[in-house]
Parts: C-alpha cells; structure tokens; sequence
C-alpha cells in the first residue's frame, strides 16, 4: 500500500513538470525592461512637457507628472488594460507609482457591487493600506532616528 501511494506521487509530479510551463527568464526581463521603461519614458516626456511647453518649475511638472501617470494608471485599470499590460510586461508595469495606482483602483472596482461604504469604502485599500502603514510608519521611525542623530552629535 506504501508503495502505491510513493508511486502516485511520483506519477504526480512527472505529470505537473510536463504540464508546468518553463518561463524563459530572459524574454520574462526584456519584457519588463520594455514596458518599464516605456512607461518611464512617458513620465519624462509628462515632466520635460510641463518644463518646456507649460513653463513649470522642476517641482510643480514633477508633481502633474506623478498625478497624470496615476490617471493614466486608474482609468486603463478601469478599461480592463493594465491587467494585461501586466501580464505582458511583468513587474515593469509595476513601477511604483502606476502599480499603487493599479492595486488601489482594482480593488475600488472589484468590491463596488458590495456599495460604497461597506465595498468602496472598506476594501478600497485591502492592497495599498499595508504599504501606507509601514511606509509611514518607517517614515516616523527614521525622523526620530534622524532627530536624535542632529540632537546627540551629528
């Protein structure tokens, strides 16, 4: 009986490595590169754009350029885009700011048929609330370490 079971586990895992496929990791990264960089591209075109054409301080176009990526992010979220854009591109469609916006707008969309508070509301930050917390927290708890570097010697 011990036998048999061995047996069919080993059938088993024969089976899952046939059927498994074999990521080629170099295409995987060129993918990533591409659509990162795509996307950085458009994010330099936004700040260079708000420099140039609008007249913008460096601070104020980098500022437009953050909000446009974020609303360019949401509404492909929104038309069913990034996630396919994700899964072509891999972690470079990933860049900080529009895989933050992605997380925070997919969950809005994903728990609206549960209403706006109790759906919305509740589950908007299921996602991004763990990254604010310990992003602020961190924040918090290295001004205090800097505080008490200028404080004590530094």
């Amino acid at each position: 009986m011990e036998q048999v079971i061995e047996t069919e586990k080993k059938e088993y895992q024969d089976y899952v490595k046939r059927v498994t496929p074999t990521p080629n990791l170099f295409l995987q990264m060129a993918k990533a590169f591409v659509t990162g960089g795509v996307l950085c591209c458009i994010g330099q075109f936004i700040l260079n754009t708000g420099m140039d054409r609008f007249g913008l301080e460096r601070q104020d176009a980098g500022s437009w350029c953050s909000l446009l990526l974020i609303l360019l992010s949401v509404l492909l979220t929104g038309f069913n885009i990034f996630p396919s854009l994700v899964k072509w591109g891999g972690a470079g469609a990933l860049v900080p700011i529009t895989g933050f916006a992605n997380s925070v707008a997919s969950a809005a969309i994903e728990f609206k048929a549960e209403g706006q508070v109790f759906g919305v509301g509740c589950k908007i930050f299921t996602i991004a609330g763990p990254v604010i917390l310990y992003g602020i927290f961190s924040s918090w708890i290295l001004g205090i370490g800097y505080y008490l570097f200028q404080f004590f010697g530094g």
